[in-house]
């Protein structure tokens, strides 16, 4: 019998995003894949279809034009069936923040939140629907605390941390499993390898290969599980850092990042 059902994942062209791609078509899912015009996603899309067989849609656009994505997102639930949705696409930087634009603060904000807020809401009908469906959110190690010099980025993951969680209740009853994976460094790209190298060895502690972080969030999110925390050490930190008073995390974590403007 012909599998009719996609999960979608946006940020799909590379890193993270082109790993849960990979990964998902393994499995032999469906995928719709969102990512920015002129990335790689086509030519991912041509080798996942000719490796594993399945279908794949690729939409290229920028989705922090709101009106741009709710019009795809319209297309989307009127011409296929989503059981599976990974809000993988997100932005993030480290800067004083009296030398942050406001235009690159307000591209977090619109990207990590408004984005993935608006995705979340308008296919909820089509998952819901479903006999069986997923949704897995994107945030990390970061949502924990706070974070000088990166000050936006930490909390829009904090919010996506809190709106899963929340939604996760309020569908309880529902076929619906929310899941929120809170992953660590990760070496996804040249700028964010140097940032983490500059920092030493505190900077690389937790410090997974993409397809680990993804191996482990697609097989707990589809067993249903709240909160994932993919590596030992990831886990040993976030207990570490409920025990340790707010000033001093604070400040510990937040001298580690100031190297990264320093290297830059």
């Amino acid at each position: 019998m012909k599998n009719n059902r996609y999960t979608l994942i946006t940020g799909a062209s590379s890193g993270l995003g082109k790993e849960f791609a990979l990964q998902c078509a393994a499995r032999g899912m469906n995928l719709i894949l969102i990512a920015l015009p002129g990335s790689n996603a086509a030519s991912v899309a041509n080798n996942l279809i000719f490796e594993y067989g399945i279908d794949v849609r690729v939409f290229e656009f920028d989705m922090t034009d709101s009106l741009m994505l709710l019009s795809k997102l319209h297309y989307i639930r009127a011409n296929f069936e989503v059981d599976f949705l990974i809000n993988n696409a997100g932005i993030g930087g480290t800067a004083a923040i009296t030398e942050s634009s406001l235009e690159a603060i307000d591209r977090i904000l619109q990207l990590n939140i408004r984005s993935m807020v608006l995705i979340t809401q308008t296919l909820l009908p089509l998952l819901l629907k479903q006999e069986k469906s997923y949704i897995l959110n994107i945030s990390s190690m970061a949502a924990f605390t706070p974070i000088a010099y990166k000050t936006v980025y930490p909390a829009s993951k904090a919010f996506i941390s809190s709106f899963s969680l929340g939604l996760r209740e309020e569908l309880h009853d529902t076929p619906l499993s929310v899941s929120v994976v809170y992953p660590g460094p990760m070496m996804t790209n040249a700028g964010i390898s140097t940032r983490i190298i500059g920092q030493g060895r505190k900077g690389r502690m937790g410090l997974l290969p993409t397809s680990e972080i993804v191996r482990v969030a697609l097989k707990q999110c589809l067993a249903g599980k709240a909160l994932i925390i993919p590596g030992l050490w990831n886990q040993v930190n976030h207990r570490l850092m409920g025990i340790i008073p707010l000033g001093i995390k604070l400040r510990i974590i937040s001298k580690a990042v100031k190297k990264e403007i320093a290297v830059k």
